[in-house]
């Protein structure tokens, strides 16, 4: 007999996404922040946790019907996707990216985040803080490239590292809350 929705028995995929998310945020925004240089390293984590992890998250969210999650998740994960193709450029005769155009991606990015972090009103605080900072650092980063002041992209990679961390927090409490069938860790 097949099961319901209201009966899916699939695991929670936030954690798994919100890691994805996590981890590949504070890569790429020590660089952002000067710490680190943009490398394979960012490319490849963008690629597969923060993309292809996240893709996975939302399409499970999906099919537990939450459509938070199947929204953040996806939209997200294919984020880090189209910014590798970005980096990349395998498209020939296709202009590079230039800083106006990348200013109007992020401040895209930042107003679906912004609208998204409305949402977030509706949850905890932990999920609050990741989208907040979300939104400041697409914000921050898209006037970093509208005014080409590198100190402002610098200081979103700060808020950037902040974002990915409570991401990675909010991933390890679902997990160790869940463990541990009390809340451990607070969100």
């Amino acid at each position: 007999m097949e099961k319901g929705i209201n009966q899916c028995t699939i695991a929670n995929p936030s954690p798994l996404g919100l890691l994805g998310f996590g981890m590949t945020t504070v890569l790429l925004n020590l660089h952002n922040a000067n710490i680190i240089p943009l490398s394979i390293v960012i490319v490849a984590m963008g690629f597969a946790l923060g993309g292809a992890a996240q893709i996975v998250a939302g399409i499970m969210e999906f099919k537990k019907n939450n459509v938070f999650g199947a929204t953040a998740f996806t939209a997200y994960g294919f984020f880090w996707w189209s910014l590798i193709i970005i980096w990349i450029n395998p498209f020939e005769g296709i202009a590079a990216a230039d800083p106006i155009s990348m200013g109007f991606y992020l401040l895209f990015w930042g107003i679906f985040t912004l609208l998204m972090y409305v949402s977030t009103l509706k949850h905890n605080r932990s999920l609050q803080l990741v989208f907040l900072t979300l939104a400041i650092l697409f914000f921050l980063l898209a006037i970093g490239d509208f005014t080409g002041i590198h100190l402002i992209t610098k200081i979103g990679g700060w808020v950037g590292i902040v974002c990915g961390l409570s991401a990675i927090y909010t991933s390890l409490a679902q997990v160790i809350n869940n463990d541990y069938k009390k809340t451990i860790l607070p969100l």
